[in-house]
């Protein structure tokens, strides 16, 4: 299902761009880039701490180049459902950023396709995020209220979605997100 995803929303054009997870002498470049684009430091600081919080998971931090320079990233953590005792693992895609010069050209796509397939193959079966309600429903994306999932805080229904990673992953599922306690820094 993921595989075929990224033909069918990204025109790929003719930039030479490459995505592989994250090295340490990348980490520098990615706190600049997420400043550069957020305009302020507070989701850079966010991903340094996920990446030393025992949730980061190395394979789905991901980092995209063109050209030998760093364009865009993205970074999936894994989050908890909890209803009562119940517990369902899961995973968050709680950053994605793509240089300013190089933003409507299908590399946030490529990113999230890229992250969604090594997602699956890690064997995770559901992603969620808070974003734009018609950007990410490109991707499968729906209202997790559907799975009547909610954030631990009062957000707009569109912008809190989820995407089954394998069919029917969230049908027993239903509760509230967890977030690891490094996203307490913000």
């Amino acid at each position: 299902m993921v595989r075929n995803l990224y033909n069918n929303i990204c025109n790929a054009n003719t930039m030479n761009i490459s995505i592989r997870p994250e090295q340490p002498a990348d980490i520098d470049e990615i706190y600049e880039l997420n400043t550069l684009v957020f305009e302020q430091e507070n989701e850079a600081r966010l991903v340094d701490q996920v990446r030393q919080g025992s949730h980061f998971i190395p394979e789905l931090s991901l980092v995209a180049y063109s050209d030998d320079k760093l364009i865009g990233y993205i970074l999936f953590s894994e989050i908890t459902i909890t209803n009562g005792d119940y517990h369902y693992q899961s995973l968050g895609l709680i950053s994605m950023v793509v240089h300013p010069g190089y933003q409507k050209q299908g590399i946030g796509a490529k990113l999230i396709t890229t992250g969604l397939q090594k997602a699956a193959d890690l064997g995770y079966t559901a992603v969620f995020v808070f974003g734009h309600e018609f950007y990410f429903p490109k991707f499968g994306f729906l209202p997790a209220a559907r799975w009547n999932i909610r954030p631990p805080f009062e957000v707009p229904t569109e912008v809190f979605m989820a995407l089954e990673l394998f069919p029917n992953a969230l049908t027993n599922v239903s509760g509230i997100v967890e977030f690891p306690i490094e996203f307490s820094v913000m």
